[in-house]
């Protein structure tokens, strides 16, 4: 054969193949341009999902961190309520509704009792009417807390939206 002959059938061959890798390599880059375009929004997107998660966080955190403050203030001021009850019963501020003042009904009559006893009575009543009052104040404290906190919890799930 003649080599003019075989160059003839073998460089349009040659271009071919050179035609075939070269788009496979043009394929490739292609490719990669979009694997690597994908992983960068990709990464922006959970960025962006991870500082929204810690904003919602830290504004779920300063709500509950005041709810907790006013909670704390509210069991201070608390510590106060058996004293001022019991002063308010004793001046005749308040008065006990008639199922607590009949506790000591069946004791001996109020002229056969000794002062002491009776003024002993007197103050342990309101004593303990002031310790029931501030029981009472408690639970409602820590009831509105609660149901600040799961409010605050429900702002938070949804978004801030109430």
């Amino acid at each position: 054969m003649n080599p003019l002959a075989i160059a003839r059938v073998l460089v349009p061959l040659l271009l071919a193949a050179l035609c075939f890798a070269g788009g496979y390599v043009w394929r490739d880059r292609v490719c990669v341009r979009d694997a690597a375009l994908l992983a960068a929004q990709t990464a922006r997107a959970q960025t962006a999902a991870v500082v929204a998660a810690r904003i919602n966080e830290q504004t779920a955190g300063v709500a509950l961190a005041d709810i907790g403050a006013k909670h704390e203030t509210a069991r201070e001021a608390a510590e106060t309520v058996p004293a001022a009850v019991a002063a308010d019963l004793r001046a005749g501020n308040l008065r006990l509704r008639r199922e607590w003042q009949g506790c000591e009904a069946g004791r001996v009559s109020d002229a056969a009792a000794a002062t002491r006893e009776r003024d002993a009575l007197t103050a342990s009543r309101d004593a303990l009417a002031g310790a029931l009052v501030r029981a009472g104040r408690d639970a409602d404290d820590q009831l509105r807390a609660a149901q600040q906190v799961i409010l605050a919890d429900r702002a938070a799930i949804n978004g801030g939206a109430q």
